[in-house]
């Protein structure tokens, strides 16, 4: 096997060269130097450490937060002749200690597995028995409790450093601010690291914010006007569900990926849109990490993102060979308020995260000092029915309370029951007819949750229970005999949730020790939101300067291809003026969308749009409740 990192790059990925400062780094890691390396998405992260584990002799550990991430690696390392493996899920004990022994007897350069694995006490004694020559710790902004996708078990990394102690380490992200990247560096105990920053700077993409009330229409357009392969990013399964409908429906080979599809269907969906059987792939943020597709001409952000970091690293999976490209986000006044409501509403603040404590101690009954180490069922809906608390405030609360060490919550946690109708109407009014004891609970489930026989939708089974005055047991019994008599789908997961108490009872005390750090998340979260509303509101300065300047770049100069850039600059304020003039009598008449505005005008499009926004910010005009302008009457 060659031993220079030029003649590996050559004989295995066919480069005669490597980009930006990634030689830079593999020499610093063949000097045995820890390296902290911010490279963009598409950057090449992965040779930075895949290449110098080859130039050495021995085994490189990397750790991955995600099992299709080290699953798109290992494949990859394989097809080039390179012996790697990964421990992921669902593998018994036997064969992971086949899997160990194959580390340690069978040649292997790269052993791939999760936080969450590496905390296993085989899995540990092996790594101590092997020759490691490097650790690579992928997606490494996931050890921060600052960054935008903490992972409380990605603090367990550090044992690495036990375990192979001559082993220098590389970090690795794609999105990381100044505050993220000191807190990487300690958490990892970096002593004189090589500290590596790429340019963010992504030149062919042109970075776009789009304000549409008729968002499907804009989708539409967009779609019809790329040519290559697209993904269209949304927050929730249900939206994932209802887009790629609509685009179907507009004659678009289209599919949807989230979290609840089955592993075997999802490699099917991916593959199809790979190899290009399918233009559009709908999807939540589950998908797109360490899919490594070069031709996606378009990224659309069909909901805002939680975060300036989400937001970039998923717009940056456009134009990874190169072509021009387009990332953009599909936006109104109605997302803002959404937004805010779906991140901040719910976060947990000291008074709440104290409550929540005395709650869970008061409903198992500990008393004050005392402290066990059993575990306990939490039948989480009836917890949260108790004490009428918020359940997604809690389940972050409780959150809070297992990344600080007061309990420890069960991963496996997972209370979600969904349903979709298959049957028609009439089925069901005739099926009443024949089981009217189930009448109760079917037509409450009707009235309760809209588009029922068009998606799998969550359903929540003690809400039923409570509107129907029976069981949440026998809700369930129901769902189960319908799903039998074929007239839902039906998947539901009842586990409950286990948790531990690690620390004695002390009450407030006990919380006071990290309250500090609960103000400090809290309002990381809000700048997090307040930041990318910011960037989406900000159409006076250039998109591509104002996403470099969040990530620390100054300087840079304006990209020429945004939606700022590409603004008449020397835009007549009479023009506007005259168009708001124009609007009003328009909607005096009847309440209109801005399609239907723009369609009878005879004005530029964007000027239009200018005008709507001045009228809305002025009060003049509001939108209603199906995204039409209307006349303020207040």
């Amino acid at each position: 096997m060659p031993q220079h990192p030029k003649e590996i790059l050559q004989e295995f990925w066919g480069y005669p060269e490597f980009r930006n400062s990634q030689e830079e780094i593999i020499n610093a890691v063949l000097d045995g130097r820890d390296v902290m390396a911010l490279l963009p998405t598409g950057g090449g992260k992965s040779l930075c450490y895949q290449v110098p584990a080859l130039a050495k002799d021995g085994i490189c550990i990397v750790v991955s937060p995600l099992i299709a991430l080290i699953n798109n690696q290992v494949d990859a390392l394989k097809k080039r002749g390179i012996k790697a493996l990964a421990l992921t899920g669902g593998i018994s004990f036997e064969e992971v200690n086949n899997l160990l022994d194959n580390c340690l007897y069978g040649k292997y350069k790269f052993l791939y597995l999760s936080p969450e694995r590496l905390q296993q006490e085989l899995v540990q004694n092996r790594i101590r028995q092997m020759d490691v020559n490097l650790i690579a710790i992928d997606e490494a902004h996931c050890i921060s409790q600052w960054g935008n996708d903490f992972r409380p078990a990605y603090l367990d990394c550090i044992i690495l450093r036990e375990l192979a102690p001559s082993a220098p380490v590389i970090a690795l992200t794609a999105t990381a601010t100044e505050v993220v990247v000191q807190d990487m560096m300690s958490n990892l105990k970096f002593e004189a690291p090589l500290l590596i920053k790429d340019s963010f700077s992504r030149d062919n993409i042109s970075f776009s914010v789009c304000w549409e009330e008729d968002k499907r229409y804009r989708l539409k357009q967009l779609c019809s006007e790329t040519k290559t392969s697209i993904i269209i990013y949304v927050r929730s399964r249900r939206m994932t569900q209802e887009v790629a409908n609509f685009l179907h429906q507009q004659g678009f080979k289209v599919t949807l990926f989230h979290g609840g599809i089955p592993k075997k269907e999802k490699k099917e969906r991916l593959n199809n849109w790979l190899q290009n059987k399918i233009q559009v792939m709908v999807a939540t943020n589950a998908f797109g990490m360490g899919i490594d597709k070069p031709d996606v001409g378009l990224v659309v952000h069909y909901q805002i993102p939680d975060s300036m970091e989400n937001y970039f690293q998923e717009a940056g999976r456009a134009g990874r060979d190169g072509s021009p490209a387009k990332a953009v986000l599909i936006t109104n006044k109605a997302d803002e308020i959404q937004v805010r409501n779906q991140f901040l509403s719910v976060l947990p603040d000291i008074a709440f995260v104290k409550l929540l404590y005395n709650k869970l101690n008061n409903y198992f009954q500990i008393s004050f000092g005392e402290g066990t180490e059993e575990t306990f069922q939490l039948p989480f809906n009836a917890f949260c029915s108790t004490y009428k608390l918020n359940p997604i405030t809690t389940y972050n609360g409780l959150r809070i309370l297992d990344q600080n060490s007061v309990i420890a919550l069960s991963e496996s946690f997972s209370r979600r029951t969904s349903i979709r109708f298959i049957c028609t109407k009439n089925s069901i009014f005739n099926y009443l007819d024949l089981h009217p004891k189930q009448a109760p609970i079917i037509q409450t489930i009707l009235r309760t949750y809209g588009g029922i026989f068009d998606f799998d939708t969550k359903i929540n089974t003690l809400l039923i229970s409570k509107k129907t005055n029976s069981s949440e047991k026998y809700v369930i019994s129901i769902l189960e005999q319908l799903k039998k008599d074929d007239l839902i789908e039906y998947h539901a997961q009842h586990s409950d949730l286990e948790i531990s108490f690690l620390v004695p009872r002390e009450d407030d005390r006990t919380i006071n020790i990290f309250a500090k750090k609960i103000t400090q998340l809290q309002k990381i979260k809000t700048d997090n939101i307040e930041s990318i509303i910011s960037f989406i509101k900000n159409d006076s300065i250039c998109r591509n300067k104002q996403l470099l300047a969040y990530f620390g770049e100054k300087g840079s100069e304006n990209c020429g291809k945004c939606d700022v850039c590409l603004r008449p600059k020397n835009l007549n304020g009479d023009i506007i003026r005259i168009i708001k003039q124009e609007i009003l009598p328009l909607l005096k008449s009847g309440p209109q969308n801005s399609r239907a505005i723009i369609e009878t005008l005879i004005y530029k499009e964007v000027n239009i749009i200018l005008a709507l926004q001045e009228l809305l910010e002025e009060g003049t005009i509001k939108i209603n409740a199906v995204n039409q302008y209307e006349i303020n009457k207040v």
